[in-house]
């Protein structure tokens, strides 16, 4: 607990002293294929929600009305979801934020001696494909869940969770200081 709270402070440290190059000169694109996990997910989303307040709506005007507004409920909603979705994975350029860690991981404090970029390089992406998918909660709350999943999605990095979670946490929280 310790090792996590020093990784923080130093972390906030260090970005206060405005050490780190920031590259995420990304262009926001607006085609929905450009951000298709974030379209997808906004869609569904937006569907659920959609289809809960028509069901209420149907409910309340009659049964007749319930299925039909629940279907037009779906397709309102989804649409809806489906932008904001879009907007949310569109803030973020993937290339922009390797580019960036690529360049500043070495003045990192938790990079361990003789390590290379590839080897920290699948945990900086976990951190922000985390935000991708949780963008209003703490890194903290997600940690638990995070370090359970991080050996399906480590790919070829060799590094253990108590090594890979601050570079995980520092890209979650560098893209949702630039993004929230």
């Amino acid at each position: 607990m310790a090792q996590d709270n020093y990784a923080k402070t130093a972390y906030d440290n260090y970005v206060k002293q405005d050490n780190i190059k920031d590259v995420n000169d990304g262009k926001v694109t607006s085609s929905s294929s450009s951000h298709p996990i974030g379209t997808v997910i906004g869609t569904v989303g937006g569907m659920a929600a959609g289809v809960s307040g028509a069901v209420v709506a149907g409910a309340a005007v009659g049964s007749a009305a319930g299925p039909l507004g629940a279907a037009i409920g779906a397709v309102i909603g989804g649409g809806i979801g489906a932008g904001v979705g879009h907007e949310i994975a569109a803030e973020i350029n993937p290339k922009a934020e390797d580019l960036f860690w690529r360049e500043n991981y070495k003045t990192r404090p938790y990079i361990l001696a003789g390590s290379d970029y590839d080897d920290y390089r699948p945990a900086y992406r976990y951190g922000v494909d985390s935000y991708r998918k949780f963008p209003d909660n703490d890194f903290d709350v997600l940690e638990p869940g995070l370090s359970t999943d991080w050996y399906s999605s480590r790919g070829d990095s060799e590094l253990d969770w108590e090594d890979a979670k601050h570079a995980t946490r520092d890209a979650y929280e560098r893209v949702r200081n630039q993004y929230s």
